[in-house]
């Protein structure tokens, strides 16, 4: 037998079973995460309501996302049980990418492209005093300090990365305009 207290508006119900000689209370669910009682509908709430309904039908599928995974192999072949069947632990770690050659961090950052190792790649090399250039798409770095700073530019030596013909080389009296730096702090 279930019977509603009218002077609490249906905030328990009261669940009589007679048959075991038992009654209790039964309290509504959202009460736990209102227990002075229902709160009433301000503007601001009501918006963020009809936003919620509003997304209802474009919910995510599981399938829309999955897990990041650190290593997948572009072409994926079996190997002898000798050989390592996993990536180095750590190997996605920017501690692991200051340990690598400079050259080695360049090929990452060149063709590894959208991937996290370019991106850790990046944040080794400007840990590694190399800046990039956006406009000649280069790493450059400081040979001496500069013989000119201003507000917008520096000027003097320095070393770059020539990705195509793969070596780095030297310039003199270049003019790096800090417009072209590239500053996104990856952190």
């Amino acid at each position: 037998m279930l019977v509603l207290f009218n002077s609490l508006d249906e905030l328990f119900r009261h669940i009589d079973c007679s048959d075991h000689g038992i009654s209790r209370a039964v309290i509504q669910p959202w009460l736990g995460a209102s227990p002075l009682g229902m709160a009433p509908i301000n503007e601001e709430l009501s918006f963020q309501l009809q936003m919620l309904d509003a997304t209802q039908p474009r919910c995510p599928l599981q399938m829309d996302s999955e897990k990041p995974r650190s290593y997948l192999p572009k072409m994926p072949c079996s190997t002898p049980p000798y050989y390592p069947q996993a990536p180095l632990p750590n190997a996605d770690s920017l501690e692991y990418y200051l340990r690598l050659s400079v050259e080695t961090l360049f090929f990452t950052f060149y063709y590894m492209e959208g991937s996290r190792a370019q991106l850790l790649a990046a944040k080794a090399l400007k840990k590694l005093s190399w800046r990039f250039h956006t406009k000649y798409l280069m790493w450059f770095q400081r040979h001496e300090e500069p013989k000119q700073i201003t507000d917008d530019y520096e000027q003097g030596t320095y070393v770059y990365f020539d990705f195509e013909k793969w070596v780095q080389r030297k310039k003199e009296q270049f003019t790096f305009e800090y417009k072209y730096l590239e500053d996104k702090d990856f952190e």
